[in-house]
């Protein structure tokens, strides 16, 4: 494992450590510090493919638009599902729809599932390779392509869409 990937291992385990001890004495500190390199030795390379290339800043600034857009997304997504649940007629059509994705890191395929799966009407059932499966409320299309549009569309392009 590289440098950069055993070092953004060990300083995500150690903030990790300080938010959950809610200390940053001296003695926690240490002991965080211990701890984190400790796991990083056996759990390091499954954290990070990528490492510190997480802080570059148009990696951070490009998280911080998917936070914006996620909101956005979930803003939406509640007005729809609450519509259908306040419509006398419930404008219902269920279904799974198969999905691809262009994403080809790991972290960015489970960023995208668990965003779709926090967004009122839909949930991500499986992730294999390139291809999500999703359960969508109201199936407008089973073409991959355009489901993946409506669905993934916002989502995927501010996470890389496989850069």
């Amino acid at each position: 494992m590289n440098f950069s990937r055993k070092f953004f291992t060990i300083l995500m385990l150690f903030l990790i450590w300080l938010l959950l001890t809610g200390k940053a004495t001296l003695d926690e500190v240490l002991t965080g510090i211990f701890v984190a390199i400790v796991i990083s030795l056996f759990t390091g390379s499954l954290v990070s493919k990528r490492g510190m290339f997480h802080f570059l800043p148009e990696q951070l600034w490009g998280k911080v638009k998917f936070i914006f857009v996620f909101m956005i997304e979930l803003v939406k997504a509640n007005v729809d599902v609450a519509k259908r649940v306040l419509s006398p007629k419930i404008p219902l059509n269920p279904g799974i729809v198969r999905v691809k994705t262009k994403l080809v890191y790991p972290n960015d395929k489970l960023w995208l599932a668990n965003s779709i799966t926090l967004t009122p009407g839909t949930m991500t059932l499986d992730v294999k390779d390139d291809e999500l499966f999703i359960h969508w409320i109201d199936v407008k299309t089973t073409d991959p392509d355009e489901a993946g549009e409506i669905i993934k569309g916002a989502f995927e392009r501010h996470l890389g869409g496989g850069q």
